[in-house]
């Protein structure tokens, strides 16, 4: 007879559409949509986590990056509660703007238990509130359009993201390793090159923005592996259309415990790397005056038979979230230049870990 806690793992497993197979390895069934673009309540971590930079197309125009991350959570110690007022899953958010042309970053956070009908993340397609800060999807499948209205204390965005390209299923068609063992794995996906337009409300005024932004959808009930304090990660929109993902699982030493990520050329199919394919390698690094986090803002990214380079558009790209997730850490606008200099794309680059170990 199974324990309670196993009978729970392999429901668990078996939700997510994981069934144990011969030997270590889990066989995944194929994510399907719309279903997978809503919330997974039966695990753990689960977040969707909107990026990209904004123009304003005015004579003067300005420039800037976003970042809009809304987190499910469950809470286990409330599981057996009949209360209607048990905080059994949490929603937060977090949202950041850099202003390239002040050199400036503004952020926010927001946490609440869902109930109510104040918060909540659905579960049969993308439509989340926390309270008055939403994102939706709407549409075909393969004509996506999310919304989202967030308004945070120095800003207020609305903006309107529409699908150019086709999903990104990351790792083996959307099971993606995390670490040595096959326990630490997360199901993730990516709708690159989304074309945004909206309104940007940011020091009394209200502009017009147009840009290009980046969304990962990812769920997981155990992403870390014990030897991990954090990862490194890139999520890259090329100019030519092409998609470049790289990430790596850090010890505390500084070295790769894991590493990851998929290229995908235009019109082509995806390829993923295999642990160890692709590399990277810290090079400039900026100390944070608030918080003595030490983040490299530069990086060489090597990959089979090609070598990029990562760097920030603003070094001071840090967000303390200690008010909602409990953790600092550094995600800001980048650009990624080829192996003579030359931009390429731009991106997002996010590391965690640096001020005291990640804890999901």
């Amino acid at each position: 007879m199974c324990s309670s806690t196993t009978r729970r793992q392999l429901l668990q497993h078996a939700a997510l559409g994981l069934l144990p197979v011969a030997g270590p390895v889990m066989a995944a069934q194929p994510l399907s949509f719309p279903r997978d673009f809503g919330a997974h309540g039966d695990f753990k971590t689960e977040w969707w986590y909107l990026t990209g930079s904004l123009q304003t197309g005015q004579s003067s125009a300005q420039s800037f990056g976003f970042q809009i991350t809304f987190f499910r959570s469950r809470v286990d110690a409330a599981s057996d509660s009949t209360s209607h007022f048990a905080a059994k899953q949490l929603v937060f958010a977090h949202t950041a703007l850099t202003d390239l042309g002040r050199q400036q970053l503004w952020h926010d956070q927001r946490i609440a238990r869902v109930g109510f009908g104040l918060v909540d993340a659905a579960a049969d397609d993308t439509h989340i509130t926390l309270r008055d800060w939403t994102l939706r999807r709407t549409g075909a499948v393969s004509q996506s359009t999310y919304t989202s209205h967030v308004a945070a204390r120095d800003f207020t965005l609305d903006l309107n993201f529409k699908q150019t390209q086709p999903l990104l299923l990351q790792g083996d068609a959307g099971l993606s390793r995390k670490g040595p063992s096959p326990a630490h794995f997360s199901r993730y996906y990516t709708q690159p090159h989304l074309a945004v337009q909206g309104q940007l409300q940011y020091r009394n005024q209200s502009l017009p923005v147009q840009g290009q932004a980046w969304l990962d959808h990812e769920w997981s009930d155990a992403l870390l592996d014990k030897d991990a304090v954090g990862w490194d990660w890139i999520g890259m929109n090329l100019q030519d259309g092409s998609t470049l993902t790289a990430f790596r699982l850090r010890r505390r030493d500084g070295s790769t415990l894991w590493s990851g990520g998929s290229l995908r050329m235009r019109g082509q199919p995806s390829h993923s790397f295999a642990n160890g394919e692709v590399r990277m390698t810290p090079g400039r690094s900026w100390l944070s005056p608030a918080t003595g986090g030490r983040y490299p803002v530069e990086w060489q990214v090597d990959l089979p038979g090609a070598r990029y380079t990562v760097r920030a558009r603003l070094d001071n790209q840090e967000l303390d979230s200690r008010n909602s997730t409990g953790s600092v850490y550094w995600e800001g606008l980048s650009a990624l230049h080829d192996a003579q200099g030359q931009v390429i794309g731009s991106g997002y680059l996010e590391m965690t870990g640096y001020v005291g170990a990640l804890v999901l």
